[in-house]
Protein backbone atom coordinates (compact mmCIF):
# COMPACT_ATOMS: atom_id res chain seq x y z
CA UNK A 1 0.00 0.00 0.00
CA UNK A 2 3.03 2.26 -0.11
CA UNK A 3 1.81 4.01 -3.26
CA UNK A 4 -1.89 4.13 -2.48
CA UNK A 5 -3.53 7.56 -2.42
CA UNK A 6 -6.53 6.28 -0.48
CA UNK A 7 -4.63 4.10 2.04
CA UNK A 8 -1.15 5.58 2.54
CA UNK A 9 1.23 4.06 5.13
CA UNK A 10 1.05 5.55 8.62
CA UNK A 11 4.68 4.95 9.59
CA UNK A 12 7.89 3.22 8.53
CA UNK A 13 7.14 -0.14 10.15
CA UNK A 14 7.13 -2.82 7.40
CA UNK A 15 3.55 -4.05 7.66
CA UNK A 16 2.21 -7.26 6.23
CA UNK A 17 -1.26 -6.78 4.76
CA UNK A 18 -4.46 -8.79 4.52
CA UNK A 19 -6.15 -7.45 1.40
CA UNK A 20 -9.15 -9.70 0.76
CA UNK A 21 -11.07 -12.85 1.61
CA UNK A 22 -12.59 -15.21 -0.93
CA UNK A 23 -15.31 -17.36 0.58
CA UNK A 24 -17.70 -19.30 -1.64
CA UNK A 25 -21.30 -18.18 -1.20
CA UNK A 26 -22.55 -21.41 0.39
CA UNK A 27 -19.88 -21.16 3.09
CA UNK A 28 -20.31 -17.55 4.18
CA UNK A 29 -21.37 -16.64 7.73
CA UNK A 30 -19.88 -19.91 9.03
CA UNK A 31 -16.58 -18.64 10.40
CA UNK A 32 -14.47 -19.23 7.30
CA UNK A 33 -13.23 -15.62 7.14
CA UNK A 34 -12.32 -15.81 10.86
CA UNK A 35 -10.26 -18.93 10.20
CA UNK A 36 -8.59 -17.33 7.19
CA UNK A 37 -7.66 -14.23 9.20
CA UNK A 38 -6.38 -16.35 12.10
CA UNK A 39 -4.25 -18.31 9.63
CA UNK A 40 -2.87 -15.12 8.08
CA UNK A 41 -1.94 -13.76 11.51
CA UNK A 42 -0.26 -17.05 12.50
CA UNK A 43 1.67 -17.17 9.24
CA UNK A 44 2.81 -13.55 9.54
CA UNK A 45 3.85 -14.07 13.17
CA UNK A 46 5.80 -17.25 12.37
CA UNK A 47 7.68 -15.45 9.59
CA UNK A 48 8.71 -12.46 11.72
CA UNK A 49 6.25 -9.81 10.55
CA UNK A 50 6.35 -6.88 12.99
CA UNK A 51 2.75 -5.82 12.31
CA UNK A 52 -0.14 -6.98 10.17
CA UNK A 53 -2.76 -4.63 8.79
CA UNK A 54 -6.15 -4.89 7.20
CA UNK A 55 -8.37 -2.33 5.52
CA UNK A 56 -11.89 -3.54 6.33
CA UNK A 57 -15.17 -1.85 5.68
CA UNK A 58 -17.36 -0.40 8.41
CA UNK A 59 -20.89 -1.60 7.65
CA UNK A 60 -22.36 0.55 10.40
CA UNK A 61 -25.50 -0.95 11.86
CA UNK A 62 -26.46 -2.74 8.64
CA UNK A 63 -25.09 -5.48 6.46
CA UNK A 64 -22.68 -4.86 3.65
CA UNK A 65 -23.22 -6.05 0.09
CA UNK A 66 -21.33 -9.33 -0.37
CA UNK A 67 -19.45 -7.89 -3.35
CA UNK A 68 -17.96 -5.24 -1.03
CA UNK A 69 -17.36 -7.54 1.93
CA UNK A 70 -14.29 -9.17 0.39
CA UNK A 71 -12.10 -6.78 2.43
CA UNK A 72 -13.64 -7.95 5.71
CA UNK A 73 -15.44 -5.91 8.33
CA UNK A 74 -14.12 -4.00 11.31
CA UNK A 75 -15.89 -6.54 13.56
CA UNK A 76 -13.97 -9.42 11.99
CA UNK A 77 -10.63 -7.71 12.51
CA UNK A 78 -11.50 -6.45 16.01
CA UNK A 79 -12.42 -9.99 17.08
CA UNK A 80 -8.90 -11.08 16.02
CA UNK A 81 -7.30 -8.38 18.19
CA UNK A 82 -6.70 -5.71 15.54
CA UNK A 83 -7.07 -2.10 16.65
CA UNK A 84 -8.66 0.75 14.72
CA UNK A 85 -5.97 3.18 13.61
CA UNK A 86 -7.68 5.59 11.26
CA UNK A 87 -10.36 5.91 8.63
CA UNK A 88 -8.95 5.82 5.10
CA UNK A 89 -10.26 7.61 2.04
CA UNK A 90 -11.12 4.24 0.49
CA UNK A 91 -14.72 3.06 0.29
CA UNK A 92 -16.50 -0.26 -0.30
CA UNK A 93 -20.17 -0.07 -1.24
CA UNK A 94 -19.93 3.64 -0.28
CA UNK A 95 -19.02 2.72 3.29
CA UNK A 96 -15.69 3.79 4.86
CA UNK A 97 -12.73 1.45 5.08
CA UNK A 98 -10.47 1.61 8.11
CA UNK A 99 -6.83 0.89 8.66
CA UNK A 100 -6.66 -1.71 11.43
CA UNK A 101 -3.41 -3.03 12.82
CA UNK A 102 -2.21 -5.89 15.00
CA UNK A 103 1.24 -5.43 16.52
CA UNK A 104 3.07 -8.79 16.50
CA UNK A 105 6.24 -7.55 18.20
CA UNK A 106 5.05 -8.19 21.75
Amino acid sequence: MTRSRTMPPIDDVPAWTVVCFVVRSGHRRKGVANALLDGAVSYARSHGAPVIEGYPVDPGEGRINSSAAHVGTIGLFAAAGFELVEETRARSDREPRWLMRLDLRS
